[in-house]
């Protein structure tokens, strides 16, 4: 399909920029494909839309301090000024990452952040450049590993608040809490599973209560999320690599969950996308562990979920042609340009919608 059948106009002011306070005071936009059409509520009125036996499939995911800024050192007597954000973790000391300005770095250059550049490294945390490759990304090797790694990582680094928000302020204390959901566990991601955010302890303990399940799953979502689509056509476009796990605990819940007849409710796209990757044709979902590249467009069969929360996408991305395909891409649209015309708040820290899988997974 072509890309720019997923563009709309989003005015700026629909952007936001601090959550609802509390959590879960956010809006919720009820998209029904069955029903051929939306009703405005509130998140608070979640539970009134599920029954017992119904599934929550959450991310437990926790996003760490994955913004690094410094310099580079050691060539040509200059120290360029150097930010990456990383996003995959190869292995103990490896991480993939974002560079800014890219065009500045070779392969061997070293870049140090957090200390100074011009005092041989003093108090910074060093690595060096083994690989580049499109779209400014590049492969780094730190000097530390594992444990003693996060730690420097999470002393140097800082919270990566998506490009639409960072470019308008920087991030600060509220960000610690604000963009992380209250069951973040795991951590290894550089972007929070955003649909989660509307929840409050409370509001998992009313769920209980109603006879709701809940189950999780791990995906760390990569920076990669952010990333523009640039090619014209769906069919040329590149999804990176995120890692994942679903559990043989997890596998079991949903499968009691649906021989009680319930539904399976992702939260999120992230955990949409980390089931349907490990389901079978059959839709059978199997324990999972490793990288996916999933990269769902409509035409696309749902074999795992019934229904999915998540938050308003960007224009042209990849998460709005995923939502496209599960409730349809003429419903999506009229219902996002609903949502504009009511001032619903998009994207990260904005409101969310509920959404029922069409029955025709190529409904245009």
């Amino acid at each position: 399909m072509r890309v720019d059948a997923f563009d709309f106009d989003l005015p700026e002011d629909r952007i936001a920029l601090r959550p609802a306070t509390p959590r879960d005071a956010s809006r919720l936009l009820v998209v029904d494909p069955t029903q051929n059409g939306w009703s405005d509520r509130q998140f608070t009125d979640l539970p009134a839309l599920l029954k017992p036996n119904d599934i929550l499939v959450f991310n437990d995911t926790k996003v760490i301090a994955a913004r690094l800024r410094g310099h580079r050192v050691g060539r040509g007597g200059t120290t360029p000024r150097i930010e990456v954000t990383l996003h995959l973790r190869v292995d103990g000391y490896r991480w993939r990452a974002f560079a800014k300005p890219a065009r500045k770095l070779s392969l061997g250059d070293t870049l140090v952040f957090g200390g100074d550049a011009n005092l041989c490294y003093a108090g910074g945390l060093s690595a060096t450049v083994t690989e580049k490759g499109d779209g400014g990304e590049i492969l780094l090797a730190f000097e530390l590993t594992d444990a003693v790694l996060d730690d420097a990582i999470a002393l140097h680094g800082t919270m990566p608040l998506p490009p639409y928000i960072a470019s308008k302020r920087q991030p600060d204390e509220h960000d610690l809490a604000d963009y992380q959901t209250v069951f973040a566990d795991r951590k290894g991601a550089v972007a929070a599973p955003t649909a989660g955010l509307h929840f409050t302890d409370e509001a998992l303990h009313r769920l209980d209560s109603l006879g709701v399940h809940r189950a999780t799953v791990t995906l760390h979502v990569g920076a990669g999320t952010f990333l523009p689509v640039k090619s014209e056509h769906t069919e040329d476009h590149r999804m990176h690599a995120e890692w994942g796990e679903v559990t043989s605990d997890t596998v079991e819940e949903i499968q009691h969950a649906r021989k009680q007849g319930g539904r399976v409710l992702c939260v999120g796209t992230t955990s949409l996308r980390l089931l349907e990757a490990a389901s079978t044709a059959a839709g059978t979902i199997h324990p999972f562990a490793g990288e996916t590249d999933i990269f769902i467009t409509p035409g696309y069969r749902f074999l795992a979920a019934d229904m999915l929360l998540t938050n308003f996408h960007l224009p042209r991305s990849t998460l709005f042609m995923l939502v496209s395909a599960f409730s349809g891409v003429a419903l999506m649209r009229g219902a996002y340009s609903h949502a504009i015309k009511n001032h619903y708040r998009f994207y990260s820290y904005g409101d969310a919608c509920l959404l029922t899988r069409t029955d025709h997974s190529t409904a245009l």
